[in-house]
């Protein structure tokens, strides 16, 4: 009988797992498990009827390094090429970001120019804190907080406006306690072989090559910044859900894993709601915190580091206006903690894909992110935050920084609790404890998902394949 893997979550990452368990040399018989009414996890896509698709979670992906190529392989796979959307290089989505600072939007510098004269928001020109991070010794900590390590190499303006503000776009959180080391891998180790991030960067890029598609070899050509579907992000996981079903993966919705426990025979016991299962190994795709919940109590040690990664939450707000016109055309803008604590950013998402505007003349489709490590403090625990208060707050800032008046004919609000883990300072010592703990225990369990290795849907998918390659037997 072949061996049973059960895998806990259905958001991309179990998705993912169970793609690469089906294409896999050896027959497993494969459970997926998955708490809530829906697959798919925190990509979520809303289509009208007119035609038009707001995104509640990721919106668009980049193609770039081993993982974004080997996303685009699995769409190919997966026959989604003809819906492919892309962002070239030479589209405004690509070339033009903008930071609010001081009351004022500003254009992220481009180009030669941008680099060798002052821009606003900055007061010197970027070329110092390049020439800064030229001569600037390495750093000798193991580990370092990504501000700390900007401040050091960059200077404190580079820190305190541009980093802060892509901490919180990316990650939703506060540069002054997320780890340089599990942010951005990149930065650190191009300091450490190269003493200098920027020559590192430059020496040490495009060595990593994912599996090829010819979508992966015109996204290079094209020279795109990010991709996505014309149905949305959620298409993805729809595509994954109608790829298993025939392949004999059973997936199981409102299946929530109440408690693992080891049997005598090495196998695990899986406890839901409604009965148990057995299984010879578990691949959990659940956050970090949610697994420590329901380990057995010799996996405590285990628990503990897994409770120490935590998660920040996000309101995403959805707006579409009518008969509007933006005042400046990109990807979007950011906004550093010390102009608004409470307000991430504003994505064009009309500007990146105007193909999901749908049939309406002239909709501008808006998203407002808010909250994320501050959201506490702005607006309250995420599971009681009025929807009105945060869609009333979202408007505000539509009004003060791009100057539309008018109210949205289209809103959609929604919170996601814990949706972004947070690596902070010393996660690399965390995943090593986490990794020794399962080698030592000899434990049948593999941990994928954001909470460890990378936050993005490439690093969540990759963090599947990686796991499934080492299950069954070498790399995939």
């Amino acid at each position: 009988m072949p061996p049973t893997v059960a895998v806990v979550g259905g958001g991309i990452s179990g998705l993912a797992a169970c793609y690469h368990l089906a294409r896999g040399p050896r027959p497993h018989k494969v459970l997926l498990l998955e708490a809530s009414g829906r697959l798919g996890g925190w990509l979520q896509s809303t289509r009208t009827a007119d035609g038009a698709v707001f995104e509640h979670g990721p919106r668009g992906i980049r193609p770039g390094g081993a993982v974004g190529t080997d996303t685009l392989h699995m769409v190919s796979e997966l026959g989604l090429e003809s819906d492919v959307l892309p962002v070239p290089g030479d589209h405004p989505a690509s070339r033009n970001r903008f930071l609010y600072v001081g009351g004022a939007l500003h254009k992220l510098p481009s180009g030669l120019g941008g680099l060798l004269r002052p821009v606003p928001p900055f007061s010197r020109a970027l070329l110092w804190s390049g020439v800064q991070d030229l001569l600037a010794p390495a750093g000798t900590e193991p580990d370092e907080t990504v501000h700390a390590f900007a401040h050091r190499r960059f200077g404190r303006e580079v820190a305190d406006i541009a980093v802060d503000s892509l901490c919180r776009g990316v990650f939703a959180g506060d540069c002054r306690v997320l780890s340089v080391r599990s942010c951005f891998p990149a930065l650190f180790k191009a300091e450490r072989r190269w003493r200098s991030v920027l020559l590192g960067l430059a020496l040490g890029s495009g060595k990593e090559r994912g599996a090829e598609s010819r979508l992966s070899r015109r996204a290079r050509a094209e020279r795109w910044s990010q991709w996505s579907l014309r149905g949305g992000m959620e298409s993805l996981a729809e595509a994954l859900v109608a790829f298993l079903r025939p392949r004999g993966i059973e997936l199981h919705c409102h299946a929530p894993l109440c408690r693992l426990r080891r049997c005598p025979d090495g196998r695990w016991q899986l406890t839901l709601a409604d009965g148990t299962v057995t299984a010879d190994h578990v691949v959990s795709a659940l956050p970090a915190a949610a697994l420590a919940e329901v380990l057995p109590d010799e996996a405590e040690p285990l628990a503990q580091e897994l409770r120490r990664i935590p998660a920040a939450s996000v309101a995403v707000v959805n707006l579409q206006y009518e008969g509007v016109t933006l005042p400046v055309t990109g990807f979007g803008h950011l906004v550093p903690s010390s102009e608004d604590a409470s307000l991430l950013g504003i994505v064009y998402d009309s500007v990146a894909f105007p193909q999901h505007d749908g049939t309406r003349a002239a909709s501008v489709r808006l998203t407002v992110m808010l909250g994320g490590t501050w959201f506490g403090q702005s607006f309250g625990e995420p599971a009681a935050a009025a929807p009105a208060l945060l869609l009333q707050r979202a408007q505000a800032a539509v009004r003060e920084q791009l100057g539309l008046e008018p109210a949205p004919t289209r809103c959609i609000v929604r919170v996601h609790q814990g949706c972004i883990p947070q690596y902070t300072l010393g996660h690399w010592q965390r995943r090593e404890r986490i990794g020794r703990f399962l080698a030592e225990q000899r434990l049948p369990l593999s941990l994928v998902g954001a909470s460890y290795d990378g936050v993005s849907v490439n690093d969540c998918i990759a963090s599947a394949r990686a796991a499934v390659g080492r299950l069954l037997g070498g790399p995939r």
